[in-house]
């Protein structure tokens, strides 16, 4: 058996070990114990209203912004 094929049956072994780990891992967390917490996030309305940031419409004028400042930037201010 040649060294280069020991080193990857080896990382191929490893590589099998790692993915089981992460299954086991992932099924772990699946299976937690259900702690039934009851935690209140409605905490009134403020001087702007609660609910502003689940508005459909800042989220799109936001994005509009960041595209605009982003095609700014990358235009690099057009002066060769």
């Amino acid at each position: 058996m040649t060294r280069a094929n020991l080193f990857t049956k080896i990382q191929i072994f490893a590589l099998a070990v790692f993915a089981n780990l992460a299954t086991i891992m992932v099924t772990a967390q699946d299976k937690a114990a259900d702690l039934k917490v009851d935690v209140d996030v409605n905490k009134g309305t403020d001087a702007m209203g609660a609910d502003w940031m689940s508005n459909p419409i800042v989220w799109v004028i936001g994005a509009l912004v960041l595209i605009i400042i982003i095609a700014l930037v990358a235009r690099g201010g057009g002066n060769k």
